[in-house]
């Protein structure tokens, strides 16, 4: 769906008469009744408020937008699992738009209800996804509606949305289909931050821009350039994307079971695998922090997304790096959660239900799993113990009430756990 300008002009007015209404209604509203608002400040790093990503697409394509119900089905299992921000991906569909709405309606119906917004503004090179040659030198046309669009929505639900993030793995050269220079990314920075400064955004509103950890200059020194090091000082905080999944295939040296593991029971070799992944995560997560300090900039870095699928008929499957299975999904997200809780962390762990448009041709492939709740309502193996507790009594998704995955069968589950291959079965196979 593209957005002209006809299109958007009455959005951002609708929008911005909106938030004239708010807030015409916050000032006459008695001083004593006015809560102390929440900023992204308050919120990222701080293990009460829980992060996850969010895409709430039912169908094999994105022509297809949840419905406000649907939404706001979503957002309360969300919220009954102790997670109070969701990171959206663009504003160029209708689904982020609604859920701000859906997340209003939630609030106006029970004052109580707590729920941010990570909004994401959708950044193109010129020729992305045209069938064009991709040129990663010039940015899309596109790109300044959708910034449009997103400072928008931020002035519409300034109550909701904390966070604005210009682009979603941008930067990093393995995204071929659209991937720009950091001087794009910094030119939409900069502008967001100099509406700020100028009183046309929330002057709390975090601006960043979510990207792999080796485009935020924690891989290779190609990424190493001055406009990542402007980029750097003009973001309020780093937002960097870690795939220890990925790079069992990748970059397995860490996943192969080394020698000194080899006579351990399988589900010990298994345990250690996910243990080194946690410390795979954790040293991305320190080649940042690193870069950051040498440039002399010292500032919050969250992680955007890191994730575990538990389907794959691929790489990562059982003829791959057999890295794929909900109980290493469980193990992943327990490690993740425990490191960043205590780190001061925020983690926006990737992600919350699966979504079958990602792959489409190819439903068993991996990117359609990263769910921890499946299309139906299914919750995997990292979330049974909350269904035991009653946590999502009288919540469903598609009509259908929390269940658990493999009908709770721990045993029929666990006859899906492959062990990972030794490094030694590694050293032919790459």
């Amino acid at each position: 769906m593209k957005l002209t300008t006809k299109t958007l002009l009455p959005l951002m007015a609708i929008l911005i008469c909106h938030s004239c209404k708010e807030k015409k209604s916050q000032i006459s509203e008695p001083q004593s009744q006015i809560k102390k608002e929440v900023t992204a400040k308050d919120i990222l790093g701080n293990p009460d408020y829980l992060a996850i990503s969010y895409g709430g697409y039912r169908e094999i394509s994105r022509d297809i937008q949840p419905t406000l119900e649907e939404l706001k089905d979503d957002m309360k299992i969300l919220s009954a699992m102790g997670i109070k921000i969701v990171r959206t991906y663009n504003v160029q569909l209708q689904q982020a738009s609604n859920l701000l709405l859906a997340i209003r309606q939630l609030k106006d119906e029970n004052p109580e209800f707590e729920m941010y917004v990570m909004l994401g503004a959708w950044i193109d090179c010129k020729n992305a996804w045209t069938g064009k040659e991709p040129d990663h030198n010039v940015e899309s046309e596109q790109n300044e509606a959708e910034i449009a669009r997103a400072a928008a929505l931020a002035n519409a639900y300034p109550d909701i949305v904390k966070i604005l993030a210009v682009g979603n793995e941008a930067m990093v050269k393995w995204a071929t289909s659209y991937y720009v220079q950091p001087s794009v990314i910094l030119k939409w920075v900069n502008h967001l931050q100099n509406l700020k400064e100028n009183g046309k955004l929330p002057s709390e509103l975090w601006i960043t821009s979510s990207d792999d950890f080796s485009s935020w200059g924690g891989g290779d020194a190609e990424y190493h350039t001055p406009d990542l090091e402007e980029l750097v000082k003009a973001v309020d905080y780093i937002s960097m994307h870690t795939y220890a999944y990925h790079n069992t295939h990748y970059n397995p040296e860490f996943w192969g079971v080394p020698e000194d593991e080899t006579q351990l029971a399988d589900i010990a070799k298994i345990e250690a695998a996910m243990l080194r992944s946690k410390a795979f995560a954790m040293s991305q997560y320190d080649s940042v922090t690193n870069y950051m300090k040498s440039l002399g900039v010292n500032k919050p870095i969250h992680i955007g997304e890191t994730g575990w699928a538990t389907v794959s008929n691929g790489q990562y499957g059982p003829k791959g790096s057999r890295a794929t299975d909900e109980f290493k999904e469980a193990l992943y997200h327990k490690h993740l959660r425990e490191w960043t809780n205590k780190a001061g962390i925020s983690c926006f762990y990737f992600e919350a239900f699966n979504e079958k448009w990602k792959d489409a041709h190819n439903q068993q492939g991996s990117e359609n799993h990263f769910g921890l709740i499946t299309l139906d309502g299914q919750a995997k193996y990292a979330l049974w113990e909350m269904v035991d507790k009653g946590v999502f009594e009288g919540l469903t998704r598609n009509g259908n009430p929390i269940t658990k995955t493999y009908n709770g069968d721990e045993e029929a589950l666990m006859k899906d756990v492959l062990v990972p291959p030794l490094k030694s079965e590694q050293a032919v196979t790459h």
